[in-house]
């Protein structure tokens, strides 16, 4: 059954995408599209394998996605990349389109077999299919392969050791690759709620055996991840968020009962599609496919493609990144506890259960619109990664087309992940801006964070978006990011 859906919603997916397309029909989308395209399916097979994990994801597309830049600007009049620079900026005769697709296929090839290792024999059938050959390791800089193999290397090499413990192999860790090495544990247990604002593992049950399992803290280390353009993971720690006893706490959990009690079916719409379910590519991968229809709508030429997924892939990781060190700063507890200890003995109204709408519960017996093996995602939840993720690539595709237009929408049958589907719904998206909050809001609505977690979320997204844009991204465009770091330097 999951397959199917997963079946269906890959050609929901693709069928918006085709739908943009044809708006265009003489337009064909750029060798950067089809790379990006190609990256998130393997992303999505990831997800299929070992489950969502929406941090090592937008790490795997950030990292795939900056060699496809850093290749790419070795043939720009202007750009620099982030790890070779303008040292290596090839003659004015050889900036040529062919030269620069040839270098973005080996770059991104080589580091997509880095990031997502089991499907090698995948990747390297697409790649003979577009006519590379995998064989070609050169080094030398005089040849559009030597290029994107060199950036490749770099690339790979720097991100080795960066906190993320992509090879298990930092000092307190369990070996396992992305494993936590800094020994977080949880202050209690769902069974025993010492504090209701700090976090704890939930029960899940397992679709199969009916038994009763917890998911532990989802990369608790994250906060220790190199970021890209930010000057640290803490540069933009949300405030103090608002403690159990709080009228605002109160006012926010009730909220959440009350938007459970009563799920619209578009609000079930929203709730899914912001979810993203099976062939999932996390948030980091759904702003890279809204970029996709940006793509499609303004018939974008190469070069525009490949800075502006370089802008939304790196803006994603960097706010995950912030996002998750806000997270462990606080460890805060998801609704699913504050519910509880807020109405405990009592009976409310609530989501039953699959096909059985609101009815009246132990508020024991509460639950997030979801399956039963998913309760609520394993980690704090202020401040929501969603609102976070979404608020600033939101924002950077407003900064980088100059416009908050988006003027598409989804069609969704509510229901689809989670219970029998109703009928298909539209949901437009206006704008960046809008889609965003939709993304944020969706996250309420699904009873996985109160309101906190998402306006912070938004907040901290829209302003590492404008932070990156202003102090990284357009300097990296016009080459004078090498000047600044220089002026760093010498002071």
């Amino acid at each position: 059954m999951k397959k199917q859906i997963g079946i269906f919603l890959y050609l929901l997916l693709f069928s918006t995408l085709l739908s943009a397309q044809n708006k265009n029909p003489n337009y064909k989308p750029s060798a950067a599209y089809d790379w990006l395209k190609l990256a998130l399916e393997v992303t999505a097979n990831d997800v299929d394998r070992v489950g969502a994990r929406p941090t090592i994801q937008s790490r795997q597309l950030g990292i795939t996605v900056n060699a496809m830049y850093d290749a790419w600007a070795v043939y720009d009049d202007k750009a620099v990349g982030s790890r070779l620079g303008s040292l290596v900026r090839r003659p004015k005769a050889e900036r040529t389109s062919k030269n620069k697709e040839i270098a973005i296929a080996y770059a991104m090839y080589r580091t997509m077999l880095d990031q997502y290792p089991a499907d090698k024999e995948f990747l390297t059938k697409e790649f003979k299919k577009r006519g590379y050959n995998p064989d070609n390791q050169s080094l030398e800089l005089t040849t559009p392969a030597g290029v994107g193999n060199k950036v490749a290397k770099s690339l790979i090499e720097y991100r080795k050791n960066d906190g993320s413990n992509q090879t298990g192999t930092e000092i307190g860790s369990n070996g396992i690759p992305y494993s936590d090495y800094t020994y977080y544990q949880p202050v209690q247990s769902y069974k025993k709620v010492i504090d209701p604002d700090k976090w704890h593992p939930l029960p899940f049950v397992h679709p199969n055996t009916k038994d009763t399992f917890l998911v532990n803290f989802l990369t608790p280390h994250w906060y220790r991840v190199k970021p890209f353009g930010l000057k640290s993971s803490a540069q933009f720690r949300a405030p103090e968020y608002p403690k159990f006893g709080s009228k605002q706490l109160e006012k926010e959990v009730q909220e959440v009962i009350d938007f459970n009690a009563n799920l619209t079916p578009e609000r079930k719409a929203i709730i899914e599609f912001m979810r993203d379910g099976p062939r999932s590519t996390g948030q980091a991968g759904h702003w890279l496919q809204f970029a996709q229809l940006v793509s499609i709508r303004d018939q974008n030429d190469l070069d525009t493609d490949v800075k502006m997924f370089f802008a939304v892939a790196i803006t994603a990781m960097d706010a995950f990144i912030a996002c998750w060190e806000t997270k462990r700063f606080y460890d805060s507890s998801r609704p699913w506890t504050l519910i509880r200890c807020y109405n405990k003995g009592k009976t409310i109204k609530g989501w039953g259960g699959p096909d059985k709408g609101t009815v009246d519960i132990p508020c024991e017996s509460w639950h997030p619109y979801s399956p039963s093996n998913f309760v609520s995602p394993p980690f704090p939840a202020y401040v929501s990664g969603h609102s976070t993720v979404s608020g600033a690539c939101a924002k950077v595709l407003e900064l980088f087309t100059g416009s908050d237009k988006f003027g598409e929408e989804e069609i969704r049958k509510p229901g689809i992940i989670t219970e029998t589907p109703g009928d298909p719904i539209s949901l437009p998206l206006p704008t960046f801006t809008a889609t965003a909050d939709m993304a944020g809001i969706s996250r309420v609505m699904g009873g996985y964070h109160i309101q906190a977690d998402n306006i912070e979320g938004l907040k901290m997204g829209r302003n590492i978006a404008n932070y990156l844009w202003e102090d990284v991204f357009t300097k990296y465009f016009d080459g004078s990011i090498e000047k600044k770091n220089k002026t760093v330097k010498s002071k």
